[in-house]
């Protein structure tokens, strides 16, 4: 993770917080763990899901991007067992450098979260419509009453000004995936919105009887927010009028992007963590921030 870190997963585990966090070296992605007592100070405990060589999937880039955990927004995200194991869900690019080429998601399993089992792909952008062909993004897996929930964000297949989306597909079994015919159910906004380029990196949660679907825009002048979308249920959705996480003013460490949001709640406090991202590219400095809904004096 010497170049940068990215997309945070935070979880309580045996009575500690965890995040599972994506890690670049120049080479490709590969996916981190650290821990903390207090979601402020965090301990790297490396790297626990790393790129394979043998494999045609896996051998530039594997990043995980959520473990199912209990749902409710209310929650410290506590992690549960599915057949026994922890399942997580990542996606991986075919080539070297940063997000080169189409990338696929696919599930990995684990007793002890730091050894994984990476099974085949379960989604190929080709497989899927114009808006989702030019490749897979940060899958986000949620079980609810024995249906499994794959929210995923897309791109379309150009080179340069992509649009990216958020779908779902659907499984009973974990083997056979049913894109949603509704899909995109999270879409770019008109011009001028917030996310009139992206509407991306989905968190969904669940609020009582709603769906919360936390998720980043990107506007037509390249700032990108986190933001909200809220439904009755987890195939239709209505965007909530209102930025979560703004970028912050010129110089501090979210100036350029504040997006890529994970969520936990703690003693009835929201911590909602995301990459901040300061700067211009090819040199931009990108970390992991955290926000609360309590003040912190």
């Amino acid at each position: 993770d010497g170049h940068s870190v990215d997309c945070p997963f935070v979880f309580m585990h045996d009575g500690r917080f965890h995040m599972a966090y994506t890690g670049f070296d120049g080479t490709g992605y590969q996916t981190g763990l650290a821990t903390s007592t207090d979601l402020v100070n965090w301990q790297r405990e490396g790297c626990i899901l790393a790129r394979d060589p043998s494999s045609p999937i896996t051998r530039y880039n594997v990043s995980m991007s959520w473990i199912v955990r209990e749902n409710d927004i209310h929650s410290a995200g506590k992690l549960k067992r599915i057949h026994g194991k922890y399942l997580g869900v990542y996606h991986a690019y075919p080539n070297a450098g940063y997000e080169e080429g189409a990338a696929v998601i696919g599930l990995c399993w684990s007793q002890d979260l730091r050894h994984w089992r990476v099974d085949a792909p379960i989604l190929h952008a080709e497989d899927g419509a114009a808006w989702e062909r030019g490749g897979l993004y940060k899958p986000c897996l949620v079980e609810d009453k024995g249906t499994f929930y794959l929210f995923y964000n897309a791109k379309t297949a150009v080179k340069r000004g992509w649009r990216e989306q958020t779908g779902l597909a659907t499984s009973k079994d974990l083997k056979t995936w049913t894109r949603h015919p509704a899909s995109p159910l999270i879409v770019n906004g008109g011009p001028g919105a917030w996310d009139e380029h992206f509407a991306s990196d989905p968190c969904v949660l669940r609020d009582g009887r709603r769906w919360l679907a936390f998720y980043f825009g990107l506007d037509a002048k390249g700032v990108a927010r986190d933001l909200l979308a809220v439904g009755h249920s987890p195939f239709k959705f209505e965007k909530a009028n209102r930025i979560l996480i703004d970028v912050g003013a010129p110089g501090s460490i979210d100036s350029t992007y504040a997006h890529k949001p994970s969520m936990i709640t703690v003693n009835g406090t929201l911590y909602h963590f995301y990459c901040a991202v300061s700067g211009k590219w090819p040199n931009q400095v990108r970390g992991i921030a955290v926000a609360r809904s309590k003040s912190w004096d």
